[in-house]
């Protein structure tokens, strides 16, 4: 079975050339179930060429840290073992990949590159500037969204209610298996020799969080996945907005690193007796429609970013006294007048990972103790990239922008400094989960 070529894009038009065909590896970090590696290799055999994939390591990538590379390194270890199974090899690049690619490839003599999808500006802003150095062929393929995110829709969408239909129209056509991944039948002409020790030297030293508990990597993610599709999905629609419980999926930084993917997460859920729906609410239209904000408004990380309503009402509710003022050292320590918001910000610090339920309620916490809605966007994204293994992701950019700037929500009853953006409260988590026995939960990690 071919991909589906409205899943690529051609980002580069050139005369085609005799050479290997490359993939360039981002996003999507596994051999199984890749619809770019998938099409690279159609293009690669077509051409009768070999076919190797190249990741390129930013020692600097947004606000991360050694944690979460640490993270990525192992994962892409098992990546590199799984494709010289396959003929396949992977070269481990170094620096800027805006510089290292253009040369990489012009010293290769590639003649065709492929690269995944995201919608976040600094991809962007890397495939330009790899586009204006290469002479070759350029595709972009969306392995992440089971809908291609340009297929999906033409424009920005105010809401799930908007976005939802669009999705559900197209899932038949998309919603497919996968075809295999074939042993590539034209050779590689060189020993390709990582040094991965050298990689994980170079990434700056402050490891931050113990993230022992998440086992990196495609067969963990596949492990994981079986199960939750065995014993999470059934009590999943009940449980997993209350913090005390394991009711959420788990699979949330494994999607991030693309280390799974959300197609075959989809297939999986869909395959049992137990009514997914609900699952798959989150798994393809929320998270998708992340993926289109992030990608049609180019302010997704900025109060630009937030509905002309949303503005508006913050606007005029900038100057209303706080209560409480905290500086970005104070949030970080956990050292607020709030013990249900310090515990949720010890989880993510300690562990990478804060319960979905409790980002919100975060959040919207750090717009009611900071000087300004700006400040609030600032602080929250530092901090949510900064530690959460699953940050730097366009949900993460999304639900910061929903929590504080309403967007996909809408205006509610007008209060101090919310104006009319949605309010959360103490008094309101009270009412849905059990906070004593969630701050116990965080404090005996």
């Amino acid at each position: 079975m071919p991909v589906n070529p409205k899943r690529a894009r051609v980002l580069v038009w050139a005369k085609e050339r005799k050479g290997a065909v490359f993939y360039w590896m981002s996003r999507e970090q596994r051999v199984a179930d890749n619809w770019p590696l998938l099409f690279a290799q159609e293009l690669a055999i077509r051409e009768k060429s070999p076919l190797a994939v190249l990741f390129c390591i930013s020692p600097q990538f947004l606000e991360a840290t050694s944690s979460q590379y640490k993270f990525m390194l192992k994962g892409l270890e098992e990546v590199e073992t799984d494709l010289a199974e396959l003929n396949i090899p992977l070269y481990l690049l170094s620096g800027d990949p805006a510089k290292e690619i253009p040369q990489f490839l012009q010293s290769h003599e590639a003649g065709i590159l492929v690269s995944d999808f995201s919608p976040l500006r600094i991809k962007m802003i890397w495939q330009r500037s790899i586009a204006k150095e290469v002479n070759i062929p350029c595709y972009e393929v969306d392995g992440h969204n089971i809908v291609p995110c340009w297929q999906a829709s033409l424009k920005q969408e105010w809401a799930a209610y908007s976005f939802r239909p669009k999705i559900h129209r197209l899932l038949d056509e998309y919603l497919t298996d996968f075809p295999a991944l074939k042993a590539h039948p034209f050779p590689w002409p060189e020993a390709v020799d990582n040094d991965w020790r050298g990689a994980e030297m170079a990434i700056r030293a402050d490891h931050i969080s113990d993230m022992s508990w998440a086992q990196p990597g495609e067969r963990a993610a596949k492990k994981h996945l079986n199960e939750f599709i065995d014993q999470g999905l059934v009590l999943y629609d009940s449980d997993r907005n209350n913090p005390v419980k394991n009711g959420q999926s788990g699979l949330s930084f494994y999607l991030h690193f693309g280390q799974i993917s959300a197609q075959r997460v989809a297939l999986m859920a869909l395959s049992g007796m137990t009514d997914s729906s609900p699952f798959l609410e989150e798994l393809v239209v929320r998270r998708e429609l992340a993926d289109n904000f992030c990608y049609y408004n180019p302010h997704y990380d900025s109060v630009q970013g937030f509905p002309n309503w949303a503005q508006e009402t913050l606007r005029q509710h900038e100057n209303d006294p706080r209560e409480y003022l905290y500086s970005i050292k104070e949030l970080e320590e956990a050292k607020t007048n709030d013990e249900l918001w310090n515990a949720a910000q010890t989880e993510m610090v300690c562990r990478g990972k804060m319960h979905g339920y409790m980002r919100m309620y975060w959040a919207k916490k750090i717009l009611e103790w900071t000087s300004s809605p700006a400040e609030a966007m600032d602080i929250a994204i530092y901090l949510n990239n900064r530690y959460e293994l699953d940050g730097r992701d366009p949900n993460g950019y999304t639900g910061i922008a929903w929590s504080i700037g309403g967007v996909h929500d809408r205006a509610w009853k007008e209060r101090p400094i919310f104006g009319k953006v949605r309010y959360m409260s103490y008094n309101g988590a009270k009412t849905k989960f059990d906070i004593k026995a969630y701050i116990e939960k965080i404090n005996s990690f």
